[in-house]
């Protein structure tokens, strides 16, 4: 019976090719309201005066923190094999969001 119950909780998730291409970011700009969080990944090049949004992903409050806690539950095993990931610091990246208003 545990054995039924556990394949009526599978989920069969398909990827194809394209997607299993997979697209490449070194920036994601987050942000959030009262029910949803937006995550933008971004590739910027060095010295490129602009940078497009390569996917969107959007999740429930919810969704988000259990992201948040798969996320890190994967650094951390990455680390414990790899070793500590190091954090460079860099220059902010100029990012220019349009005009801005002025009062």
């Amino acid at each position: 019976m545990a054995e039924q119950e556990q394949k009526q909780k599978q989920i069969n998730i398909e990827l194809d090719e394209k997607m299993a291409e997979g697209v490449y970011s070194n920036l994601a700009i987050i942000n959030h309201s009262v029910s949803e969080f937006v995550v933008d990944f971004i590739t910027i090049m060095p010295g490129a005066p602009k940078a497009k949004v390569k996917s969107r992903v959007i999740l429930t409050p919810q969704h988000a923190k259990k992201f948040l806690k798969a996320l890190n539950d994967n650094v951390n095993r990455f680390e414990q094999a790899h070793g500590t990931i190091k954090d460079y610091e860099q220059p902010p990246i100029p990012i220019n969001f349009g005009p801005t208003g002025e009062a």
